[in-house]
């Protein structure tokens, strides 16, 4: 399948920051840790006066006037980079993958040259003003219930929250699509998909049709489990892949962390292993590769931890190491075809 080249944003002369924004930025510095008063009060930032706009819901049901043609985009996670990209929309900035020090790996080809404005949870709302964006792009899973942060961006630019943490991809997508003006252009690129997917579906061996895979993510010396929800998981049920009796289940949105006590709760016939630098649900910038150099190295170190080598999936050589940011973590389009392709590549 093949994805829209992305658009250079055009070029637009620097304007210094507005009172309101400047005020932003500055109180962003110390966020909650005093407070600020004007959260409560002042008004949103808005497109230039010159710029025609058109008003918005997004996901939260907020309505957000933002540019016709956005020109200065900042993504604030990893599903509304990779939306924006699959949209053929660069962003003039953007925020680390998860457990990562760069955009993604699996967006490197496509983003690396993007300028990094602080980490997925962690975003530098001063790095964020200087960019001068005129529509930013946030979802839940990168600012999650935090009202007063939302308020703080809306001062800088137009703000669309696009999405929650562990809802389903193709929700987030279309509200990135109509924030970008683009949801004709999304239609088609999910039509790509579902036509991509029963391609491979049908090259599925038949014997392996009633295996059960795995998607499990090795941080630190511990692993975690990614269930149906998450994007990776919804990959292998769009691909008729079955999960084990234990993982045939939604979760919280994230990551379920295994003890080791419990480590038999990995084991499937099959396991996709990925690592994110070992990032975890409670320390998400944890330094760190997440290719698939980097889940080989995890397997080694796995292999040490008492009754990994007991597990099925190992005894029958069926453990597959993946790039971990396309497999253990979250994204759209672009995330769903590479793990699609994975899939293919393996079982082949």
């Amino acid at each position: 399948m093949s994805q829209p080249r992305p658009d250079a944003p055009g070029p637009r002369p620097h304007r210094p920051l507005g009172r309101a924004a400047r005020s932003a930025v500055a109180c962003l510095a110390v966020l909650l840790a005093a407070g600020c008063a004007w959260i409560d009060g002042g008004d949103d930032a808005k497109p230039d006066a010159d710029v025609p706009t058109r008003t918005i819901t997004d996901i939260e049901g907020t309505e957000v006037e933002v540019p016709v043609a956005p020109k200065r985009v900042v993504t604030l996670s990893e599903p509304s980079l990779d939306g924006a990209l699959a949209l053929g929309v660069t962003p003039i900035g953007t925020v680390t993958g998860r457990g990562q020090t760069t955009v993604p790996s699996y967006l490197l080809d496509r983003a690396g040259d993007i300028e990094i404005l602080g980490g997925v949870a962690q975003p530098n709302f001063e790095a964020i003003g200087a960019a001068d964006p005129d529509l930013i792009l946030v979802d839940g899973t990168s600012i999650n219930n935090n009202p007063p942060v939302i308020k703080a961006l809306r001062r800088i630019a137009p703000t669309a929250y696009v999405g929650y943490a562990g809802g389903n991809w193709r929700d987030t997508f279309g509200y990135v699509a109509d924030a970008l003006n683009r949801k004709d252009r999304a239609a088609a690129v999910l039509a790509d998909y579902d036509a991509h997917v029963e391609e491979v579906a049908a090259r599925i061996p038949g014997e392996m049709r009633d295996d059960t895979f795995s998607i499990v993510r090795w941080q630190g010396s511990s692993a975690a489990l990614i269930l149906k929800e998450l994007p990776p998981g919804q990959a292998l049920t769009d691909l008729g892949l079955h999960r084990p009796p234990n993982q045939d289940r939604n979760g919280r949105g994230h990551s379920e962390p295994v003890s080791l006590e419990n480590l038999a709760e990995i084991d499937a016939d099959w396991i996709f292993f990925g690592t994110l630098g070992g990032s975890s649900v409670d320390n998400r910038q944890a330094g760190g590769s997440a290719d698939v150099d980097a889940a080989r190295a995890a397997l080694a170190e796995a292999e040490r931890t008492p009754g990994f080598t007991d597990l099925g999936a190992y005894r029958n050589d069926r453990i597959i190491p993946v790039d971990g940011s396309l497999w253990t973590s979250t994204g759209g389009p672009i995330l769903m075809t590479g793990i699609v392709d994975a899939v293919a590549a393996a079982l082949d």
